[in-house]
């Protein structure tokens, strides 16, 4: 049986150039729910042309944040003049051309 609200935490970490991660709190976290499986979604986007596996996630979860972004309240005040723009960012980006 499918979930139908999936519930994901993102973390972002800093890592030094010589691959360790930065020491002392320099973690960013975070939490969404979303319709989307992003598991799956990053799966599939393996059909996307031009993209190296790591540019593939942060596009594909990028998308789905900014997708989050818009149905969420927080949209009705500073948000809510930026929602044309978005809204045509999120097309555009869906309809890059994937692989066959």
């Amino acid at each position: 049986m499918a979930c139908s609200k999936q519930r994901y935490r993102i973390t972002a970490s800093p890592i030094e150039s010589n691959g360790l991660p930065c020491s002392g709190r320099c973690t960013i976290e975070f939490e969404r729910t979303c319709d989307q499986d992003w598991m799956r979604l990053l799966e599939a986007s393996h059909r996307q042309r031009g993209l190296a596996g790591d540019d593939r996630a942060a596009l594909t979860i990028g998308l789905q944040l900014l997708k989050s972004l818009r149905h969420r309240g927080a949209t009705a005040s500073e948000l809510q003049s930026l929602q044309p723009q978005l809204d045509a960012l999120i097309e555009r980006i869906q309809s890059l051309p994937s692989a066959s």
